[in-house]
């Protein structure tokens, strides 16, 4: 008998099932395509497959750890429950005042994102605090009854409570939220001190509303998943992926669902970290392509670069303030509307334009034979080689090349009077100068220079495009994992069960009352011990980091600074000022002349990291482990106009042995991904059986 774990990631177009034998060191995998109707359907077929392809018993399985898009999804698609909001009286139209900051100076006609909650269904009640947390105005209680009767009336199912100054003092919120236990008790109840207990009334508001959102279907979801784990005897608990890359149990997830907006993707990051280690490479791009989007992450010192907030569901997906304000820790990240689904068209000025709009999985691409229409990457890269209609998901799904041919004829190549190939090179070289210039920003606004980071390409489609990405970029080394397919998957089971919690007490550091200070800290600290231990760590295994998002007093905006625990219980103000001018100096080069002050402290409880090292280190996929170092056939690639079709020599990447060397063109396959190796680019298998790619 075997223990397992189990990591599970749900794309836009697949989904994909990653098995970790913990006794043998070894982890299998599977990937299918996505049940858009009800993505917990592909979630439970995937782990019944792999059990059975592999005669694991369900009571061997010891953690089912799980990445969703369901949150993100709803948010972008408005698909979630109708939305009510219970606001601090004058304070009803915050949603759409926002910021008064527009994306676009220029625009007489800009389009804003629609609040989730609309007007009809935002109700003021008479209740006042002051910034310190004092009341300044009695609640009203009475007031709510007929509150919460016209939100029955006018259909709402969820209610975001959001009430001036609440982080310094819930009082007023919790006394709402029991009011409507007794009076409307079908209503789902999210409250900003719980959600975000952070300054920022515009940002509170709205995380709290997409919080209210979603919390009855991804509460529906989950429940979902838990009823069909123990129908298939899998008796463990349902571990679920935060935003931040860190790991809670079902039930804490369903208590916070907005935490979850990005949980796949921050999953990536994290197996680029394990990647990395094992190379000896720290900073690192992170670079995840799939079906429907592809996103860049950067690493400094092997962390990923994180951020207390962000956006979702931008009406433009690049310019910034065009969405809905999250304010919740998460791995800091640039989405790029590129993937193998995204859809190629001609534009008004007559040329290629890539997304970001995508088929997903159903229709999806034109070559995946389900009555898709539009041309897609996926389509392209078949077009050029790239991928082999017959080995696509090893066998598993035929690609229809015909298909795509006619596709990119009639709705490109024709129109442009250009050839098939051009049109589909057009698509490749698009896609992918997008995907660079995106990413090359992403690292300029951080100001850091993206040619001394290494790659890590991730994602079913991101080894199909990283070397013509990293050429564009200037990046002279990529890390090619085994497996990087299915890597956000893998990312799962090496993250650790952690929960981060942040509570505003803004002051000048020299006034702080150090004792509040060490009282918020302690409750902090044991709510997260408590959620860290319930989700099965043990006492002595659990660490705890603290931290503060600081700033010159007068400034708008704050760097976080890693405080000791020590300096907290001693008031020692003035190794904090250290720490925080160090991370100010770091992040703008210098320091100003005025006094700091905290605004946000932050409290992380952490689990250790799972030993997934091993793993994921030279034995993965052993039973398939061969030698492969002559080509097992070839075919055609393309790689430019200038060169047109070259005969590529096409490598079995499962039976590539440590110190094999590869010379471009070469074609890497393996069953979750493909690698395109160009002229011009070396390729290397080192002890961890990773591919280590330079160029010339």
């Amino acid at each position: 008998m075997s223990k397992v774990r189990i990591g599970v990631d749900i794309g836009g177009t697949f989904t994909d099932v990653v098995l970790w034998d913990i006794d043998a060191g070894e982890t299998r995998n599977t990937k299918l395509l996505t049940t858009p109707d009800d993505p917990s359907r592909a979630v439970m077929d995937g782990i019944r497959h792999i059990l059975n392809e592999h005669s694991i018993a369900p009571t061997d399985v010891e953690a089912v750890i799980h990445g969703t898009t369901l949150v993100a999804n709803a948010l972008i698609e408005r698909k979630g429950v109708k939305t009510g909001l219970i606001t601090t009286r004058g304070f009803r139209d915050v949603l759409e005042i926002g910021r008064e900051w527009r994306y676009d100076l220029f625009d007489l006609a800009i389009e804003m994102p629609t609040p989730i909650a609309e007007r009809a269904a935002r109700a003021e009640i008479t209740e006042r605090l002051d910034a310190d947390g004092n009341v300044l105005t009695p609640l009203a209680l009475d007031e709510l009854d007929d509150i919460a009767a016209a939100f029955q009336a006018n259909d709402v199912q969820s209610i975001a409570v959001c009430l001036l100054h609440a982080y310094r003092n819930p009082a007023h919120e919790l006394a709402i939220k029991n009011r409507l236990a007794e009076i409307a008790p079908d209503l789902s109840v999210s409250l900003s001190s719980v959600v975000s207990a952070e300054m920022g009334e515009y940002e509170r508001s709205s995380t709290t509303v997409a919080d209210a959102y979603v919390h009855p279907i991804f509460k529906r979801y989950v429940e979902r998943l838990v009823d069909g784990l123990a129908e298939m005897a899998i008796g463990c608990d349902l571990l679920l992926v935060l935003s931040d890359g860190r790991t809670v149990r079902h039930d804490t997830a369903t208590e916070f669902p907005i935490r979850l907006v990005q949980s796949g993707p921050a999953a990536g990051a994290q197996a680029a970290v394990l990647y990395g280690g094992v190379s000896g490479e720290h900073d690192l791009l992170c670079f995840d392509m799939g079906g429907t989007t592809a996103k860049a992450c950067l690493i400094e010192h092997g962390e990923p670069q994180r951020s207390a907030s962000f956006e979702v569901a931008r009406v433009f997906r690049f310019a910034e303030g065009s969405g809905l304000p999250l304010q919740i820790p998460a791995i800091d990240m640039i989405e790029i509307g590129a993937g193998g689904g995204s859809i190629a068209r001609i534009d008004r000025l007559g040329l290629i334009q890539v997304g970001p709009d995508s088929a997903g999985s159903d229709p999806g691409p034109v070559c995946y034979g389900k009555a898709g229409t539009e041309p897609t990457v996926t389509d392209a890269d078949l077009i050029l080689g790239y991928l082999d209609a017959d080995s696509f998901l090893g066998g598993a799904m035929h690609l229809d090349k015909s298909a795509a041919i006619e596709a990119i004829r009639t709705k490109l190549a024709d129109p442009l009077g250009i050839s098939v190939e051009d049109a589909a090179w057009g698509i490749h070289e698009t896609v992918t100068g997008n995907m660079a210039q995106a990413a090359a920003i992403h690292a300029i606004e951080k100001g850091l220079n993206i040619a001394r980071f290494k790659m890590v390409p991730i994602g079913g489609a991101g080894p199909v495009h990283a070397c013509s990405l990293a050429q564009k970029m200037g990046i002279d080394r990529l890390i090619c994992p085994l497996g990087a397919g299915v890597a956000s998957a893998i990312g799962m089971l090496g993250s650790p069960i952690s929960f981060e919690f942040a509570q505003t007490n803004m002051a000048r550091l020299d006034a702080v009352d150090w004792r509040e200070i060490a009282t918020l800290t302690d409750q902090l600290t044991d709510r997260g011990r408590e959620l860290v231990r319930n989700a099965g760590v043990s006492v002595p295994d659990i660490t705890v980091r603290y931290g503060a998002m600081m700033r010159y007093v007068g400034q708008g905006y704050e760097v976080e600074a890693p405080i000791e625990e020590s300096a907290i219980r001693t008031g020692d103000s003035a190794a904090i000022k250290a720490v925080f001018e160090a991370s100010y100096r770091q992040r703008f080069g210098r320091t100003e002349g005025m006094p700091p002050e905290v605004i946000t402290w932050r409290v992380v409880v952490s689990g250790p990291r799972p030993p997934l090292l091993d793993a994921i280190s030279g034995t993965e996929n052993t039973s398939r482990t061969f030698d492969a170092t002559q080509a097992k056939g070839s075919r055609a690639v393309w790689f430019g106009s200038d060169s047109g079709f070259i005969e590529t020599p096409v490598f079995d990447r499962y039976g590539l042995q440590p110190a094999t060397k590869l010379d471009g063109p070469s074609i890497i396959e393996e069953v979750e991904s493909t690698l395109i190796l160009p002229p011009d680019f070396t390729a290397e298998v080192d002890s961890a059986r990773n591919l280590i790619i330079s160029t010339e």
